[in-house]
């Protein structure tokens, strides 16, 4: 299975699914989706309206990532359950930390 994760100079960009009023904050793991890509998943407490959950989101994956709020953006998707969402920071400690994430919630 391919990770959901793309490296670039100046971090990673990574495809999310998310699942709002998921009952608690946290990394899924990762899926494969019907047409083949491979996405991560995430659920927030939150709920889908004037973005909550996706500020949520940046919180969660800041958090899980070790990195500041301000470095986590949602690029596209931000009223859709699938999302493109990329992380400033250096691409291979980013890539580490995504790694140990999922492969604790595997």
């Amino acid at each position: 299975m391919a990770d959901p994760w793309r490296y670039s100079a100046q971090g990673v960009s990574m495809a999310l699914r998310v699942t709002p009023r998921g009952g608690r904050d946290a990394v899924d793991g990762v899926e494969t989706l019907a047409n083949g890509r491979t996405v991560l998943k995430v659920r927030v407490r939150a709920i889908a309206e004037g973005g909550e959950a996706n500020r949520a989101v940046t919180k969660l994956l800041a958090s899980a990532l070790g990195v500041p709020k301000a470095s986590v953006r949602i690029v596209s998707g931000e009223t859709s359950r699938l999302k493109q969402v990329a992380v400033d920071g250096d691409p291979e400690r980013l890539g580490q930390a995504l790694r140990t994430l999922v492969s604790a919630n595997q």
